[in-house]
């Protein structure tokens, strides 16, 4: 659930709700950027169905073993975690008659468009559709994130559809209530110089604070992001932390580099990240201008929130939605309007702490698990 926290808020929302939750997982050991790589060049597709093949028959194996398969404990319902476009058809098969639940995260139409591959026209487009296509037939209720998404479901499905927001998993709000109990030492409303390992820990000269976690995607708008921190390069009042690689890690990388005050990680273990997170002032979301973009709340965005961080984000209707007055938003792909919204957050102490507030308390009022979840209990899938 680590590498998925969308599985993991999930599990952790019907848990907190009260329902018994068994899980059943074989990782398929290939992550997004190796299935996309087989949208790139297809003569790897027999590599993807070997391990899918391998996964499905110790799926098989671990379902027919596990308790539930007694006639006097039933399944209620059967929960696919999202990009299971075809676990979606095993577990109709080994749960025939019972309620299948998909969660429609991501589609395959949209993950190929927005790497660059294509706009579903084409051999390969029909292809990623007839996928998208199969796996929703097949559900009999599909979750999605944002109401946008909703929207662009199938008409057919659309009245199948759930619309049930990412959230934060538990460990995001403990790691911001910790920083609300240590906060804060040193600098007026909570400034503090670059912080150590336990909190933010005052230094020689005041700076704000910012991380970004990413994937490096065009949903993320790295280039964005690179090509704003090099126009904070002369300004000392802003210091940054980049996490992740991917796709445009080095073009953003690249445009950063006149900046002495990035630092840059591959990566940060995942029991780690919350608390690595809530050590900073500003967590940035996504700056990406793509149509997926528009259409999403990144999971980053509820973490840092709950962590207790002010957002950065750009402004589109979703976020606006999630996130009302709890965030700073800049124009998708505005290199200027981020530079200059760290520079106001970082002339601005009490501006930041309010919006540190604003964010933790949506994030209490709205992204716990058990919250997020009440949407998919209504529709009656307990």
């Amino acid at each position: 659930m680590r590498r998925h926290p969308r599985v993991g808020v999930l599990v952790q929302g019907l848990r907190a709700a009260g329902d018994e939750v068994d899980e059943v997982n074989v990782p398929l050991a290939l992550d997004t950027a190796g299935r996309v790589a087989v949208l790139r060049q297809p003569w790897r597709l027999p590599v993807l169905l070997g391990k899918l093949a391998r996964c499905w028959a110790l799926l098989v194996l671990r379902t027919r073993q596990h308790r539930y398969r007694s006639a006097d404990s039933p399944v209620d319902a059967v929960l696919v975690g999202y990009l299971g476009h075809f676990d979606v058809r095993l577990a109709r098969w080994l749960f025939p008659g019972t309620p299948i639940v998909l969660d429609h995260l991501v589609s395959a139409v949209g993950t190929a468009r927005d790497r660059g591959l294509g706009d579903g026209g084409g051999v390969r487009g029909r292809l990623l559709r007839a996928i998208d296509d199969g796996a929703l037939r097949r559900a009999d209720v599909v979750l999605v994130d944002t109401a946008e998404h909703l929207a662009g479901l199938p008409a057919a499905t659309r009245d199948r559809g759930v619309v049930v927001p990412v959230g934060a998993g538990a460990e995001w709000f403990e790691a911001g209530a910790r920083t609300v109990r240590e906060r804060w030492c040193g600098g007026p409303a909570g400034f503090a110089g670059p912080a150590g390992p336990t909190g933010f820990a005052s230094s020689a000269a005041a700076r704000l604070r910012v991380v970004f976690v990413g994937l490096f995607t065009p949903l993320h708008g790295t280039r964005t992001l690179g090509a704003a921190l090099a126009t904070l390069a002369a300004d000392e009042s802003v210091e940054v932390t980049v996490v992740g690689t991917g796709q445009d890690h080095l073009a953003c990388r690249q445009a950063a580099a006149g900046n002495p005050r990035v630092t840059w990680y591959d990566w940060v273990p995942s029991a780690e990240l919350p608390a690595f997170v809530a050590r900073h002032h500003v967590a940035l979301g996504i700056f990406g201008d793509t149509e997926k973009a528009r259409r999403v709340v990144p999971t980053k965005v509820f973490q840092a929130a709950a962590a207790g961080c002010a957002i950065v984000t750009s402004d589109t209707a979703p976020q606006r939605r999630a996130l009302g007055d709890a965030a700073l938003f800049v124009p998708p792909g505005d290199v200027d309007a981020l530079g200059a919204a760290l520079r106001e957050l970082a002339g601005d102490p009490d501006r930041l702490a309010r919006l540190r507030r604003a964010a933790r308390r949506r994030a209490v009022e709205g992204f716990w698990p058990a919250t997020v979840v009440a949407p998919l209990r209504r529709r009656g899938v307990q």
